[in-house]
Parts: structure tokens; sequence; C-alpha cells
């Protein structure tokens, strides 16, 4: 599960990404890992890793992770192949959310490409053409089925006004997100991987002074984009790397007291991309080792258990369950156990986000 950050050229996608690349930007107990020089598996900083490292005092430690993607800058024409179009676009197509950034700042020695500051018509850019190129998907299909469908086949005419509809809504510059779908016709649209159906967060790159109430700018994006089922983060990118830089939690901590920020606004962005990619995090704890486990939103026990080993799975018997709420008020495995809060739960069960589980097969 990939988030790939995208946006024009100089709107500060390249040093957020390079903020997350610094393990600092975080917290002295969050790694990073470069896996090439676009991808990075960022661990997702969760203040309950840390509790329950605390009560168990394990071996050694695990967070979650979440892949970020820093993705080539589009310019205008992209969906017919101009500067990195086919690069770039193909490179959304793999991920399963993306992190636009949006310029929200005023600073005359960073060129914009278009010669001045406008975060709507940014916005508009790239919008029109990922739509451009959704556009052309929905109608080589459309192709296609039109044939179908004319000799009474009903799958394919149930396929064609749905089609249909998203035609006309790209015709519009209305994003496939913002389409209204019946589960079926959501398992129509599903393989087409359109670009616009994916989940969005809009980070609005600010300076300083805006980091933490955000300036005119950002009110513009955020009445923009208030029906299109999106989130946005608020973050001074430039400031982010500055903090980075710093080299004691310490002394990262005063600087973020200083501009009224609790915490790195990457660490935001990180738990946004997690949430955005409809993850959840369940937990493992013994005396070797405290981890965190990632889970689609919506995952049973056996598939939960499948992330561990597919054996675990495959021979799945039960699940031994304790409410991370549980773990922290009695502090222990075995007093939990001694309070009755420790719940067996079979195949059908839902993992809940913060679980704390043990699994039981046999192979």
């Amino acid at each position: 599960m990939k988030a790939g950050i995208v946006g024009l050229p100089n709107v500060g996608k390249s040093t957020l990404f390079n903020c997350l690349s610094n393990a600092k930007a975080q917290s002295a107990n969050f790694p990073f890992c470069t896996i090439e020089p676009n991808l990075g598996v960022v661990n997702v900083p969760d203040p309950r890793l840390q509790k329950l490292e605390s009560l168990v005092n394990p071996e050694r430690v695990m967070p979650a992770t979440v892949e970020i993607v820093d993705i080539a800058g589009l310019v205008r024409g992209a969906s017919k192949g101009e500067g990195l179009g086919n690069q770039f676009l193909g490179n959304i197509r793999e991920c399963n959310a993306i992190i636009h950034v949006l310029r929200c700042f005023d600073n005359d020695n960073i060129v914009h490409v278009d010669g001045s500051i406008d975060p709507i018509r940014d916005k508009e850019t790239i919008d029109i053409e990922l739509q451009l190129k959704d556009l052309e998907t929905v109608e080589k299909r459309l192709e296609k089925v039109n044939r179908a469908a004319k000799t009474g086949d009903k799958e394919a005419q149930k396929e064609q006004a749905v089609l249909q509809r998203f035609k006309s809504a790209l015709e519009s510059g209305v994003s496939a997100r913002a389409v209204e779908m019946t589960e079926d016709e959501e398992e129509i649209m599903s393989p087409f991987q359109l670009l616009t159906s994916k989940p969005i967060l809009y980070v609005c790159n600010v300076d300083e002074a805006s980091a933490k109430d955000g300036n005119a700018y950002v009110d513009r994006v955020k009445e923009v984009v208030k029906d299109e089922n999106a989130e946005i983060l608020v973050l001074a990118v430039a400031t982010e790397a500055d903090i980075a830089e710093l080299e004691s939690y310490e002394e990262r901590q005063m600087f973020l007291e200083d501009i009224g920020l609790d915490e790195p606004g990457v660490s935001k962005l990180i738990r946004s991309a997690y949430k955005l990619l409809d993850l959840q995090t369940y937990f493992t704890a013994g005396v070797k080792e405290v981890r965190a486990w990632t889970v689609p939103v919506g995952a049973t026990a056996p598939k939960a258990a499948g992330v561990i080993h597919t054996d675990f799975e495959q021979g799945f018997i039960r699940a031994e369950v304790i409410a991370y709420d549980d773990y922290v008020t009695y502090g222990s495995e075995s007093k939990v156990k001694e309070a009755g809060k420790m719940r067996v739960e079979g195949k059908e069960y839902i993992v809940k986000d913060g679980d704390v589980m043990h699994f039981r097969f046999n192979v």
C-alpha cells in the first residue's frame, strides 16, 4: 500500500520527501529506510507502541510502516505525454492514495512554474491532467462495451450505464471520487484504477508564520475542496526541514513550541497517509518483541494472523484479544486475564484498531 506525493514543480514535494527521510523529523525511536531514490518506507509514529514498550520492556520494538513515493513533477499536457507525463501518471496508477502538495506561500526567490502563486490554479492543472487520462481510459472501455450492449448483453448494458456517468462527470471537470456509487458499481469500476478515484490528502505548504493557523491561500483551498471528501493538512515544509536538522529531541521540541506546534507536521502527515490508505494497527506484545502490525480496516482475525505468517492464517484456531485501553489499565497480560478482560475470538472476528492479539494455530 503506497501513497504518492504529487504536485507541480517547485511546490515543496522533494523537500517534504527529504523531511520524511530523516528519522529526527519524527522521533528518536522511528528510523527511516530508503529502498530506492523515490520510494521510502516510513515508520508510523504511534505513542501506543511506546506505552506498550514501557509496560512489557521487550528486547526490541517494531513500528508499523507506510510507503511514500516521491513522484516526478507534472506539467500541462502530461496526459498527452508532455514532460515526464507518462512516468508521472504511471507512478500515480501504482499508488493507492495521493498526497497533493500545494504551494501556499510567497517567496520571490523560489520561481513558480506559472509565474505567480495560486494554489487553486495549481490544483486545477493537475486535476485536469488526471481527469483527461481517466476520460481516455473510460472512453476506450466504452468502445468495447457499446458493441456488446447492442447485442442485448445485460451485463454490458449495466457497465455501459455506469461508464457513461463517469464519462459525463469527467467531461464536466468532476473527479471520479466525487461520483456516488453503489457496491455493484464500485465492483464494475474497480479494475480501471481511475487516477481521480484514489483517496486524496491536500498538503498546503505554508511559511513558518502560517504553520499553526494557515493563511488566506489555505482558506481558499479549504473552500474549493469542501465537497471533495478529502482531508487537508497545513505544513510548513521548509520549517520541517530545519527541525529535522536539529540534533536532539529536546532542541526539536523547543523549536516546535516556539512556533506553536506540539509535534512535527510530518508525523501528522504519516498518520494521515496511513489513514488515507484505510489501514489500521494491531499489536503483539511479548518479552522478545513489541510490534505494530498493519492490516486493512475490516480485516478478519485470520487475515491479521496471515500478516505475521501465512501458516498462522491457514492453520488459524483462535485469537486471544485484549483491548489496548484494558492492557494499559491493568498493566500486563496476566493481570488482564485475572480481571477477565481477555477475549477469545474466532474466524469471523473483525480486528479493531489497537487490539493486542495472540494467535493460536495448527499446521
